[in-house]
Parts: C-alpha cells; structure tokens; sequence
C-alpha cells in the first residue's frame, strides 16, 4: 500500500509545473455575430473557470498547446470546442433547444452565475466533468460529495441507493423525491415511495440536489430534498464513446454511448453491462441497462422528446443481514446461497415543447414506467433465520435441504401527463419568471407472495394476493419576482391522494384519501459580486403508503401524512475566480415523523405515528482551484462537502416501538440513523493531460434505534454504529492521438471493514475495490 501512495505522489511532483505561460484569448458569438456576455468559459483539463466580459471576450493563462473548452450561457446551447493558444478563438453558441434538459431549480442554466444568484435555496450540482474523472462506482459515492446528504450503501454496487438528507431515515430513499430530467423515477413515489429500482450512474451526464423551498415545484414528497438525474442531450455531430473498466471481485463493467444529429432529428444511445461480486460471499449482481433519447425538431415553434430505457437485472442477493456471531465469525460470511433478485423495468417518456412566443412556452410531459421485481429469499431479518416453511426445517442446519422460501412477487404500473406553462414578463421594473402546472398520475400495484417448500423453490402457495391502486391529482403555481439584485419567489402546492387497497384472498377492499396544501417562499439578495445571500421556509409533506393507512382487511389506519415546516438561510460567494463557497443553516421541524413500527423491514414493516422531532445543522461546500487564482498552467484543487447535524431528536410525546420497551419514553433521543458529522474532502492535481486526486469520505456514530443502544443485542439489530472513514484515490491520463482517456482507481484504500446497516442485521461495509479502465472515443 505505501509503494501505491509512493508511486501516486511521484506522478504528481514528476510532472513540470515551469512550463512558460501564454494568454490563450477568445469571443463568445451568436448566430447574428453579436456578442454574448456573461457566458462561462470552462478550460475542460485545468478547471480554469471565466465569464465573458462586456465585449463577450474571456482569457487564460495557460501553458502553450490545445485545450478543451466548454461554453455555456443563458438561452444557448452547450458548446465543447479544442483551441489552440497564441490563436484568437471565436466560438459561436446556437440557441438552446427547446426541449433541452428540465432542471428542478429553475428556468436558468444551472450553475450558472444568474442561476446560482436568483435560486433562493441551498443547491449543489456534480457536473459532467466531476462524475468522469472521479470515476465513482456508483451513485452511492457520487452523492456523497453533496453536503447533507447521508447516503447507504447495501449489496455493493449502490443498486438500491438508500438516501437521506438532513437528518430523514435513509433506507429506501423512502423521503426523497428522486427524477430523471425532472420527471419520477421510482416506481410508486405516491404509493409506496421505495427504491428497489435505480439505474446505473453511466446513463446520466449530471445531478442536482435541491433541498430548499423550490421543491413545492416537484412532488410529492417535499420534506428533505430532491435528487434529479439529468440526461445527457444528442450532440450536434456524431460521437460514439466506449468505456471498459475491470477490477477487483470479478468487477466489469461496459459501456457504449452513439448520439448525432441528422437533419432535424437528434439520437442518443446508451448501453451499459455490469456485474461482478457484492459485499458478502454468495452475493453477485449483474445488469443491463439501455437508454436512448431522440429529440425531433417539427418546426421552429414546435420539438418533440420521446425516451426510452430497458433495465434487467439477475442477480443473487440476500435481504437479511448477520446477527453478532455470524458477523464475529466472519464479516461477509452468508449462507443463503439459494436467494435470487430477479427485476426489469421498462419506460417510456414524451414531451412536445411549444414556443407560444418569445417569452412564453408549454412543455407537457406524458410517461408510463412497468417494473417487475420477484424476490425469492429464505429471511426477511436476523431473527427470522431461516423461513420454516414446509418440509421438517430444524433451522440453519437443514438450510439447504428441507427448509422452504418466501417469494416476494411486485408489478407496478406508473403513468402520468404533466403540462408546464412559463411565460416571463416586466411589471415596471420588475422581471417576473412565471411558472405553473398540474398533474395527474396513476400507480397500480400487484403483490402476490408465494411460500415454497423447498430453498431452490420458484412457486408455491398463494398467501398474498393484493391490488394497491393510487391516483393523485396536483399542481402549482410559483413565481420568481426579480427587481435588480432581489428575488423573490413565492408558490403553493396542492396534493390530492385517492388510495384503495384490495385483498384478493378474501375479497375485501378499502379506501383513503390525503389532501394538503403546501406553500414555499425564498428570498435571494445579491449583497455584491458573485454573492448571493438566501433564506427560505417551506411545508415539507410526504404521503403515507398505501398500505400503511388501508389494512389488509380494507379498514382505514389512523396514520397522518408526513408534515414539516422546514427553514434554511445561508449564503453562496465567488470571492475570485477559483474560490467558491456555500454555506446554509437548517431548521426542520416535524410535526409528524412517520417512523417503521419495528426495526426490521421484513417482518411487521408497517408505519407509524412517530410525533414531533427537530432536525438541525450546518452545511458547507467549498472549492478551491489554484489555477484560476494564479493563472497557472496546472492545477491543485481542494474540495470539502461537510454537514453538522447538530439536532437530530424526538421532542414530542414518544414512546419506543420496540418490542417489551413501549412503554419508555424516548423524548429527547437521536433519531436512528442520523450521523451528527459527515465529511467527504478532496486534494488533487491536474496538469494537460494527468488529473489525480485523493479523497476521504467521514461517516460519524449512529444509533440504530430509538432507545439509543449502545451494545448490540444478538441479532445484530440493534446497537451503535461506530463513526468509520474510508479513503480513495483515482488518476487519469488523456491520450490525444488516441482518443482515450487511460485511469486506475483504489476504493477503500486500507480495507477497512464496518457496519453500515442493522436495520435487518449486519451488513458490511464494501472491501477494498481497484479498477482500471480506458474510455475511448471515435
């Protein structure tokens, strides 16, 4: 391991930092020659950052040789172009597509200085560049890099992501909205809002993470944050890219990307196989996910964008975690060789954009998403070890033989129509960006459990039969008044959530309904350049489950939806070119945290009441690129993302939920798996070709239930979690002549082994992972 960090800390000192700096200069244009001002100019190998100025001009001070820039600016499209230094560059932006990317902040080009000025919320973004050369391995260690976000991983390859922001439980994702180009990605986000289905990181090009008042604009969930994947747009010429990566644990993984542009109609392709060896023996995933995206120019007022994506996966995965002995014995051991993860998922997406006139447009947006997932598995936890189905099971000892299996059986249907009207207008001097819009989406879901008699078992007998069916009805109203260096924007919400569960066993069916009214309100001020101070409150709400308010037998459950009112203010600055820094405070007050009326998920997973909790803290995110400040060719960065959950606690009349124990009160005991600190920083150099870093990821202690345990009990359920820190380290190289770009990377450095999860039982921590790989373009 030290010759690694050796060999490491050569490549970077041996590179020549003495190279003689040249001006590199260029204009920004239109398609009329006419200046564009205020675009930002990105020099793709340093990171170096510039703003056109007045005369639409930009410069660097770069080493002599070809860069790759990327050019981006309000209303235009995206433009990559190589310049050459000691050469006048002029590189022309053509308006932006209609139908380009919908982003949840706002009308603006994300990340752009107007857009970063007038959002009136704490928001981050991992662009382009940093998913690629950070080479991260899933999802999973993407988001981390976003403060206050708590992420958990669960098999290994973060296929089922289990994310929380601010303080919320992570497990499922079950209090986040996730999208993709704004749109629901999980399978029930109204009926049963679980992440069981997540497709591969390689299909998209950037995420955002909004987790102030302008969530009101995406439900149904508003009370923690919104993860939207944002899909990459059909280049303007044809590229085609193919990405081999192999490792450690038998790890491959394959990706193959075509997109252009023909006449009026753009195409992007995306196929991507993964497989290899989880955290725990006799743990192997494997999938295949392929998307594609054609944008279809009518005229010059009209612009169709249909997408389409297939996702399979076979994998062997066990629900259950270890108790204490199974995991003293050994940390990855598992002895359910027979549980298989079988799913697909098919989706479909239109939206046709009309530009009604310069400042107005209607996007509308129909969908429809089938996922099937059967799950068949011999234990839903740590104490049900194993399903004594069938046969003359004993326990472990007949595991293999004679012990039976439960199969967990899903289909879901999902659909929706969802028109969006914006229209921007002056009143006086006042800039106002309007937005308004309705929905109304459909879930349908079929639960059939079949209980086999044997492990090896694909069928059995029927003791689940149900029929879950939601509709819901919303809309919004918001708009974003902007009077010289204020913005203020305001809106409401409305949810209305018809529920109807059937037993089809014994033919009995009941219904439920939840409606709420959720407002927002944020405020920006740009105090002085390239700082923006913001403030915002918002009602947070998340509907309960459909199973959770309707019971088996068809009576309605007194069990309220989930509501908040969450506050934040905090700020944002660029002080100088290459120094950059948010930091927010937050405030969440809960007046009804839904909590699992038991630990485990398996058995007995229903929800409820949990009363009032405070959730509080600090966020910061900080960038520091040396380039930028002393025009220099190469680059040393710095990166931290760092949260201080501070409150994190029960303050309303609580008693626990766990079994023999519900009659303690647990007012003032931290919510379970609610880190107080999280930490993920980075220090790395780039130079022309060469870009390597080093990065740490900080996880502190959590309680994994509401009594607060400290010592584990035997089942591995309940107990303390240690605070654990993992390393990493990635270095690229860019090959012009070829076309490639050649990088190596180490996960968990020191093989570090820690619990992640007890929520079922054990679960470890990910081994140290090494990878190497090559993109290739053509």
């Amino acid at each position: 391991m030290k010759r690694l960090a050796i060999l490491f800390t050569f490549c970077i000192l041996s590179v020549s930092v003495n190279a003689q700096n040249i001006n590199i200069n260029g204009k920004i244009v239109d398609s009329n020659n006419l200046v564009i001002t205020s675009a930002t100019v990105q020099v793709v190998e340093t990171k170096q950052i510039a703003v056109t100025d007045s005369k639409g001009e930009f410069s660097f001070k770069l080493p002599n040789g070809n860069y790759k820039v990327l050019v981006t600016a309000k209303g235009f499209g995206t433009e990559t172009r190589t310049i050459e230094s000691g050469k006048l560059a002029e590189i022309m932006l053509q308006p932006a597509k209609i139908a380009e990317v919908v982003s949840v902040t706002s009308s603006y080009l994300v990340g752009s200085p107007e857009s970063l000025e007038q959002t009136s919320g704490s928001l981050q973004t991992i662009d382009r560049a940093e998913l690629e050369n950070s080479r991260v391995y899933n999802f999973s260690e993407a988001l981390r890099k976003v403060s206050g976000v708590n992420v958990r991983d669960e098999e290994g390859f973060g296929l089922r992501p289990n994310i929380g922001i601010r303080g919320v439980n992570p497990t499922r994702s079950t209090r986040v909205l996730l999208l993709e180009d704004g749109l629901p990605l999980s399978y029930a986000p109204y009926g049963d809002n679980a992440s069981y289905y997540h497709p591969p990181i390689e299909r998209f090009e950037s995420v955002e993470v909004l987790k102030g008042s302008g969530q009101i604009s995406y439900g149904p969930t508003t009370v923690a944050g919104v993860v939207n994947y944002i899909t990459p747009n059909p280049p303007e010429k044809t590229s085609l890219s193919l990405k081999l990566i192999g490792g450690s644990r038998d790890f491959f993984n394959g990706n193959a990307q075509f997109g252009g542009t023909f006449g009026k109609t753009g195409v992007i392709l995306n196929f991507n196989r993964r497989q290899g060896e989880g955290t725990k023996e006799n743990v192997r995933l494997g999938l295949s996910d392929f998307s594609s995206k054609v944008v279809q120019t009518i005229n010059d007022r009209n612009i169709l964008t249909g997408k389409f994506s297939y996702l399979k996966e076979d994998s062997q995965i066990t629900y259950t975690g270890a108790t204490e002995a199974e995991y003293a014995a050994n940390p990855r051991g598992n002895p359910f060789i027979n549980d298989n993860f079988n799913t697909y998922r098919a989706g479909f997406s239109l939206q046709h954009t009309a530009v009604l006139n310069s400042k107005m447009n209607l996007t509308t947006n129909g969908y429809y998403n089938f996922f099937s997932r059967d799950w068949w598995r011999q234990s839903s936890n740590s104490s049900q070890r194993p399903n004594r189905i069938g046969g003359t099971c004993r326990g472990l000892i007949d595991l293999n033989t004679t012990c039976g299996n439960e199969g967990r059986l899903r289909d879901y249907k999902t659909f929706g129509i969802e028109p969006r009207f914006n229209a921007n207008f002056d009143v006086g001097q006042v800039r106002n960006d309007f937005n308004v819009g309705f929905r109304f989406h459909g879930e349908r879901q079929f639960r059939i459990q079949k209980n086999g008699t044997t492990p090896t078992a694909r069928d059995g007998s029927i003791v689940e039969n149900n029929l879950r069916e939601t509709n819901a009805i919303s809309g919004f109203l918001q708009n974003r008044f902007i009077w010289k260096s204020v913005a203020l924007t305001a809106g409401v919400r409305v949810e209305k959530i018809d529920n109807k569960r059937t037993n089809r066993l014994i033919n009995a069916s009941g219904k439920a309904d939840v409606t709420e009214i959720i407002p927002g309100f944020g405020i920006s001020f740009n105090a002085f350049k390239n700082s923006t101070f913001f403030a915002g409150v918002h009602r947070g709400f998340a509907p309960p489950r459909n199973e959770d308010i309707i019971s088996n037998t068809g009576g309605v459950i007194e069990l309220d939806a989930e509501k908040s009112w969450n506050y934040e203010v905090g700020f944002r600055t660029r002080p100088i070119s290459g120094i950059s820094l948010e930091s927010t405070f937050f405030r969440n007050n809960y007046e009804n945290q839904v909590v699992p009326a038991s630990i485990a998920g398996g058995v007995g997973s229903a929800f409820t009441n949990g009363g009032k909790t405070l959730h509080q803290g600090v966020e910061l995110n900080a960038r520091f690129d040396s380039s930028n400040i002393f025009k220099t060719g190469y680059n040393i960065y710095f990166q931290t993302a760092y949260t201080n959950l501070f409150d994190a606690k029960f303050v309303g009349t609580r008693l626990s939920s766990i079994s023999g124990f519900t009659t303690i009160s647990v007012i003032g005991n931290r919510l379970p798996y609610a880190p107080k600190q999280l930490v993920t920083s980075s220090i790395g150099y780039a130079y022309r070709n060469f870009d390597g870093f080093v990065e740490s990821n900080y996880i502190g202690r959590q309680f994994s239930d509401d009594l607060n345990v400290i010592n584990p009990v035997a089942n591995g359920q309940r107990g303390a979690i240690p605070s654990q820190t993992y390393f990493s380290a990635t270095a690229n190289y860019r090959v012009e002549k070829l076309k490639s770009t050649f990088f190596v990377t180490a996960k968990n450095i020191f093989d570090r082994t820690f619990i992640v999860d007890r929520s079922r039982g054990i679960l470890p921590s990910s081994p140290r992972l090494l990878q190497g790989g090559v993109k290739i373009s053509f």
